[in-house]
Order: structure tokens, then sequence, then C-alpha cells
């Protein structure tokens, strides 16, 4: 039988992992609002700034199937932990980096501490909540990328101007070590509790793990986040100097307004999208990708007023109702990688999905961005990649709808089976 576990230790497990994660995407983001200071201190153009934006996340990228393999056998409370603090440690150490090279050695570092937290943590809170609310509590946990990349703009601007880039990083990484520490002690949840297993856990193998890469609605959907992480990621690393350079605010100006813009447009986004993708489940299977899907195309043209509108009582709000739209997907998406995948493998699961989003999103955005811009001789331009990228992030969303119900279905009559009770 699995423990027991009461309102309160679940309460306090989700509201620690929001905080970690609220702290991953400050130290992700930090660096890209004080990149222009280290472009300076270390004369980099936009293609060499673009691996100091894209290291943590190939890193990141190549450790997640063996953090994954690892939080589908081991206590995935101690990965937390340990990634947290291992991460916490490297960006305090970017702060002292004297080159560009250490500064690339300490952003990996990063990556292999978020790889550790980022595979496991959607799996815990799936065990620590029935299925029916899986979509807002996820959306709960993923609220935290926009305030936590809004913050890390927000600080890291505010701080650079004033003390310099380093001193941002230190404050940045500080906070990290209590919250890694804290996570040894939170609750474990049985895997599948969340989904009704009673009888105890099925032992995991790497068969079933690898049987979702022939699950339609999951390959859909991570191609469909892959692109989006490709925009989103794109924008995230490249809007403060693009705000800068291209509109001619300060760079403080920029990360402060980018920063407000996307606290606010995350919050409405991502609670948004899980309870429309909770709602909307009463009346179609397929409701997550729905959400999905039509949030990403409906971000096209808010996108492009905002990159090619002179007038900032124009662009500014064209931006944010075009990340209020990207953010719909972040709940409903990632239930969908929760939802296809048996209890026993769903932190390999989400860990194959961070490798290819990854992979094909965030990791040659940043890059490939910055070689536009030199190609081209222009920012704006370059940027534009993105809405190209929303176009094919809804596209593959929409498609995955249509075996979207018959995949989730088949998980919850197998658990069924298992349990000898009802499907």
């Amino acid at each position: 039988m699995t423990a027991t576990i009461s309102r309160g230790q679940a309460r306090f497990a989700i509201t620690l992992l929001f905080g970690v994660n609220f702290l991953n995407y400050i130290d992700r983001y930090v660096i890209a609002a004080v990149l222009p200071l280290i472009q300076q201190e270390f004369r980099l153009d936009d293609a060499r700034a673009g691996y100091v934006l894209s290291m943590f996340v190939l890193v990141y990228m190549a450790a997640s199937p063996f953090t994954g393999v690892m939080g589908d056998r081991w206590p995935r409370r101690y990965l937390v932990g340990s990634g947290v603090l291992l991460w916490s440690v490297a960006t305090i150490a970017t702060g002292f980096a004297n080159s560009y090279h250490h500064l690339l050695l300490a952003r990996s570092f990063i990556g292999i501490g978020e790889a550790g937290f980022g595979a496991v943590s959607p799996t815990i809170i799936s065990d620590l909540f029935p299925k029916e609310r899986r979509g807002r509590m996820l959306a709960f946990f993923f609220v935290a990328i926009p305030v936590g990349s809004a913050l890390g703009y927000i600080l890291g601007g505010a701080v650079g101007a004033h003390h310099g880039w380093r001193a941002a990083c230190f404050l940045a990484g500080a906070p990290g070590i209590l919250l890694g520490l804290l996570a040894f002690f939170m609750v474990e949840p049985a895997r599948g509790r969340g989904d009704g297993v009673v009888t105890g856990e099925h032992r995991f193998e790497l068969r079933p793990a690898l049987q979702l890469l022939r699950n339609r609605s999951y390959v859909m959907t991570m191609f469909g986040m892959s692109a989006m992480t490709f925009a989103l990621g794109g924008m995230a690393s490249w809007m403060p100097t693009f705000l800068s350079r291209v509109k001619g605010l300060s760079l403080d100006a920029a990360n402060t307004g980018f920063g407000a813009l996307t606290v606010g447009a995350g919050l409405i986004g991502t609670f948004l999208g899980g309870w429309l993708g909770d709602r909307l489940l009463r009346k179609t299977s397929s409701a997550y990708l729905l959400v999905s899907g039509v949030g990403m195309l409906l971000a096209i043209p808010f996108a492009y007023v905002g990159f090619t509108a002179a007038r900032p009582e124009v662009y500014l709000p064209a931006f944010f109702v075009a990340e209020v739209f990207v953010f719909l997907n972040t709940g409903p998406a990632n239930a969908v990688f929760v939802n296809v995948a048996l209890p026993e493998v769903r932190a390999t699961g989400i860990a194959m999905s961070i490798f290819v989003y990854h992979l094909l999103g965030d990791v040659p955005s940043p890059i490939l961005i910055g070689k536009a811009s030199v190609l081209t001789g222009s920012l704006q331009t370059a940027l534009l990649l993105t809405l190209v990228a929303m176009a094919v992030s809804g596209a593959f969303y929409l498609s995955g709808m249509r075996t979207l119900g018959r995949d989730t279905a088949r998980v919850q009559e197998i658990l069924a089976e298992r349990e000898g009770r009802p499907a």
C-alpha cells in the first residue's frame, strides 16, 4: 500500500518545487539580462555570445536522459536537492569567470544541475495530485518560468547597471543553496499515486520508455514544444539586446520593461492555459493540445507587430498579448507528456522530450539568431525566425489531437488492469 500523504505535505512539496523552478529561471536568464555587459568585457560578437546563452541548455539537454532514468529508479527528492545545490554553486562561479572559456564551463555545470531537477519534478507533482487536477497543478509549477525569467531580467538589469554583471550572478545563485537543502526533506510520493495506483510501484524498464517514441501524441507534442522552445528561447535570449539596440531603450529599461511584461503575460497565460485545458477536458479528450496549438497560432500576428512597430505604446502591448498566447501551452503540453506515459517511465519520458525539444529548440535558436543577425546586419530581421517557429509549433500541437484521447485512455486501462479495477 502507498503511504498516506497529508494535504500539508503535498502543499509544501509543490510550493518548494515552485520556488526551486522560480530560481531555476532566474539563474537561466540573468545572463541574458547582462549579456551586453559580458560582450563588452570579453569583446564578443553576437555569434560568440549566442554560445554563452546556449551552453547551459546544451549540457542540460545532454544530461537529461541520464537523470531521467535515475529519476525512475531512485528517490526523486535526492536528485532535486543535489541538482539545485550544484547549479546554484555554478551560478555563483559564473560571476568569478575571468575568460570566455571559464564562462562557458560555469554555464555547463548549471546545465548538469538543472537536469537533475527538470526531468523529475513534473512526475512528483503528477503523483501528488489526482489526474483531474493535473493541468492546473502543473500550470502552477510552470508559472515559475515567466515569473523567474522576468525577475532574472529585472535583477540582472538593475544590479548589472549599478554593480556589474558579476554581482548579479552572485545574488541570483545564493538562495538556491537553502532550497536545495530543504528539497532533501520533502515528501516522496509513490509512482502512480495520482492515477489511483495503490498496490505498489511497477519496476522501471527501458523498453516501455522507448516505446513512447512510437506514441503519436507524445511525439507530436514533443515536436510542438521543440518549435515553441525555439521561439521562446530565441526571444528570451535576445529581447533585452533587441530592445536596447533596435528600439533605443537603455539596458536597464529594456530588462525591467521586458521583465515586467513577461511576468504579467506569463501569469495570465500559464494559469489561463491550465484552467482552459482542464475545463475543456470535460468536453474533449484532446483539450490540452487544442489549447496549446490555438494559442501558438494566435501569438504570431501580435509578435510580428511587436518586432516591426516603432512606437512603444504599440510594440509593448503587442508583445504582451503574444506572450499570453504562447504561455497558454505551458501546463497543458506538459500534462500530455505525463498522461500518455506509464508512471514508472514518466521521468524518462520527460527526459527524452527535454533532450529533443532543447536539441531542436533553445540550443540552436540563440546561436542561429545571432548568426542571422551577423549575416543580415539586422537583429530585428533575425528575430522574425521566431514567428516561423510559432507556426510550426501550432501545427504539431493540433496534429497530435487526433490520437491524444486514445493514448491517454490506454495508460488508464493498463493501470486499471494492474489494480484489478474498472478502467
